[in-house]
């Protein structure tokens, strides 16, 4: 860690360490060598909130087992342009991890990265028809291609033990399995991008230190910080900010004044996890197996009994359980909700809570519940489930985001955005999932909007170097999906 100068005018200031600010510093440094940078983080080191290894699901999102990403409406053809989407994504994400591997800034691609097959797992007639349904026309893709599906209760055990040991020899279910999957530890990954950043020069990332107002001064942004240890303020001035800060970039973008950030509201969500670490146990399961939601609930809440990799041990997680703070970030203050309101959010604010009412009594619900109630939930997915194996695992807080749609009604959003000022000097990530897995995706996005001359003119040979094909490409051309994608199999060791 360096000490963050102040006599100079950076290029670009981005808040939070956490997965996709690196990603963004790690872009830029790609294809600008020169850049002034510097990183701003409250905690002591980086990935200490949403994209901390038990803060999130670990799944690499490439919409293989993600039935939200597919929802079955009865009556209504199976849109599959989300997973599609996703899946595309991903496959850029992979293609620069790879690159840095390739290029020898990454070392030992499973500390951050595994193969762990993906699976949708379903029950009930109707939903056994939907699966296979979503199964024969994904495959029709070649994101999809080796997927595999049945209804046979003996493969399922095969495929997944615990979930279909101890079920009756006449319930109807069904699984697919795509052997391809990933196990991504953010957390892992997150680290060594900022430590890569760290050895560079021009880069300067800053620990401890909060960000307390950001403000348009001329040309330029005034980023004012203090060390949360040794009190001291500093004042950066830059060029661009980058707001990814979590939970807390909401106030943060508030802050910065912009007319974009008018009228955005957020709604906190806490998690916790069921988390198993009995080998006898860990050893039957290697898969993620995702359910279908709960009916009435968002299907952000979709039940999932996971293998984790983390720091080269092996877990089993089970959930998500979610919860209800008024935190928006774990280690946060029970005030940031009251503090985020304002005269232009507060309607859509109340408006949300008010058409919400079940889902913000199912928050709370879930926050109350006991561990014979959570275990009566993991019985549903895994039948032989007992206790004594089990043992509660709080997860990272997600800031939903509040805001007007196209016809002026206030929705509940439960994705992820960037908000951008007009003159592209100033972006800020909102929402949650899927944005660490798609995070390059995201950023590439980004760094088209706010820096278009760059990418058309200097930075364009390298950006073609390390993305060979894009998501428009990926989804239309088999041929370019499989070279790319075996590259990245290759590279990133995961045969």
């Amino acid at each position: 860690m360096k000490n963050i100068s102040t006599n100079e005018v950076k290029d670009a200031v981005l808040v939070g360490a956490g997965i996709v600010s690196a990603t963004l510093g790690a872009l830029l440094k790609e294809f600008n060598p020169d850049i002034k940078m510097a990183i701003l983080e409250v905690r002591s080191t980086g990935a200490e909130e949403s994209s901390s290894a038990w803060n999130n699901a670990g799944t690499g999102h490439a919409g293989l087992c993600e039935l939200n990403y597919t929802p079955f409406i009865p009556g209504q053809e199976i849109n599959l342009k989300k997973a599609i989407f996703t899946n595309a994504q991903f496959e850029v994400s992979r293609s620069f991890w790879s690159h840095l591997v390739k290029d020898g800034a990454f070392k030992t691609p499973s500390d951050f990265i595994n193969p762990v097959p993906h699976c949708s797992f379903v029950q009930g007639q109707a939903n056994v028809a939907f699966l296979k349904q979503r199964y024969e026309k994904l495959r029709q893709h070649p994101g999809f291609d080796k997927m595999v599906f049945s209804d046979d209760h003996q493969q399922i055990k095969d495929w997944a033990p615990l979930v279909a040991n101890g079920r009756p020899a006449t319930e109807k279910m069904a699984l697919t399995r795509v052997e391809g999957g990933t196990d991504v530890s953010f957390s892992a990954l997150t680290h060594k991008l900022l430590n890569h950043l760290d050895e560079q020069q021009n880069i300067e990332v800053g620990y401890c230190e909060k960000v307390e107002d950001i403000k348009r001064v001329g040309e330029l942004w005034e980023i004012k910080s203090k060390n949360v240890i040794t009190g001291k303020e500093t004042l950066i001035r830059s060029r661009f900010v980058f707001i990814g800060a979590g939970g807390a970039a909401l106030l943060l973008l508030q802050k910065s004044g912009i007319p974009e950030g008018r009228g955005v509201g957020g709604f906190p969500v806490s998690g916790q996890w069921l988390r198993c670490d009995n080998p006898e146990i860990v050893e039957q399961h290697h898969a993620k197996v995702y359910g279908l939601s709960t009916e009435g609930l968002p299907t952000v809440v979709a039940p999932h009994l996971d293998t984790r990799i983390i720091d080269g041990k092996t877990s089993i997680l089970f959930g998500p359980y979610a919860g209800f703070t008024t935190k928006f970030l774990k280690k946060g203050s029970y005030f940031d909700a009251i503090s985020s309101v304002r005269l232009d959010n507060i309607e859509s604010m109340v408006s949300v809570g008010i058409h919400n009412l079940d889902f913000i009594r199912y928050l709370v619900d879930q926050s109350m519940q006991t561990m014979e109630k959570r275990m009566n939930a993991l019985h549903r997915f895994y039948p032989l489930a007992r206790e004594s194996d089990w043992k509660r695992q709080i997860a990272g807080q997600r800031v939903q985001i509040i805001k007007r749609d196209q016809n002026g009604r206030s929705i509940l959003q439960m994705g992820t955005e960037v908000i951008t000022a007009q003159d592209k000097s100033l972006a800020a990530l909102l929402g949650a999932s899927p944005g660490a897995s798609v995070s390059v995706s995201v950023m590439l996005n980004l760094i088209e909007n706010c820096f278009p001359e760059q990418v058309k003119g200097p930075w364009a040979d390298k950006i073609k170097k390390i993305f060979p094909a894009r998501e428009a490409e990926l989804q239309k051309n088999s041929d370019l999906y499989n070279k790319v994608h075996a590259f990245a199999n290759e590279t990133l060791q995961l045969h």
